[in-house]
């Protein structure tokens, strides 16, 4: 029994790091420059985040930067001013070591804006007919004391309303659901001072929605539904919106577990 042990055990041991090593011999260190389209030239402090092993860095004075990546990652660059890209890595990225990425500014164009006066002639019947309509639709449930817009200007009114009917809990289990790999991340986003640094800087919820993988609409909800203020979910960076989901969340895991 004692001669079958040993090469058993040895046998056990060396599959385990064959394991680890497989993890791991994907993960490399991916080496590019980011450019101005328009210029040319190399852009410095540019923000690179791997949405999938959840790192992040900045470009140097010659535009360089280095990051954590295997093939198929997903790298999210973002800078004041320019659009927003995503790349996915690719081999040839890793092999060429001059792989150039390149970041359009955006365009700010003012439109015209006209402001029509209201003519009133006094007759409540002709005034009234010469003002302008809103097409929001106001809605109520009984019960409750608030009311729900709806309409063009308002798309997630219908989310609103089903969430208010439904059990708060229930709606947050939703909601955190879709997304489990990506909840179980909001430690390593908190931990990594290269994206918090990046979220403390944005207010657009466009990074945080990347790394989320969630919709604005989701984020609001989350919120909302863990009770924190209109006026804090509007105002806040996306840093302090990252930490509150965090907190939401792990409070909803504490009282899941008592389910």
């Amino acid at each position: 029994m004692k001669n079958y042990f040993l090469p058993l055990l040895l046998l056990i041991v060396s599959f385990g790091y064959s394991q680890d090593d497989q993890k791991d011999e994907g993960v490399k260190q991916l080496k590019a420059v980011v450019l101005n389209a328009q210029t040319d030239q190399p852009m410095e402090s540019v923000h690179v985040v791997n949405l999938n092993e959840v790192v992040g860095t900045i470009t140097n004075e010659k535009g360089e930067f280095n990051i954590p990546a295997k093939v198929n990652d997903t790298l999210y660059i973002t800078f004041l001013g320019f659009k927003s890209q995503k790349v996915r890595v690719t081999n040839d990225m890793f092999k060429f070591k001059e792989t150039k990425i390149s970041l359009t500014e955006l365009a700010y164009a003012l439109e015209e804006v006209i402001v029509r006066p209201y003519s009133l002639t006094g007759y409540l019947e002709i005034d009234v007919k010469n003002l302008p309509l809103n097409n929001a639709f106001q809605y109520s449930i009984s019960g409750l004391s608030v009311g729900y817009e709806a309409g063009s200007k308002n798309p997630s009114a219908v989310t609103k309303v089903l969430g208010a009917i439904l059990n708060p809990a229930d709606l947050l289990r939703n909601l955190f659901g879709k997304k489990p790999n990506q909840m179980r991340k909001l430690r390593q986003m908190k931990e990594d001072d290269q994206i918090r640094d990046l979220l403390a800087s944005k207010f657009d919820r466009e990074t945080l929605t990347e790394l989320l993988q969630l919709e604005k609409v989701d984020i609001e909800d989350i919120l909302n539904n863990c009770n924190y203020s209109k006026s804090f979910i509007t105002t806040a960076n996306d840093l302090q919106i990252l930490d509150a989901i965090s907190s939401c969340y792990e409070e909803y895991k504490v009282l899941n577990r008592k389910r």
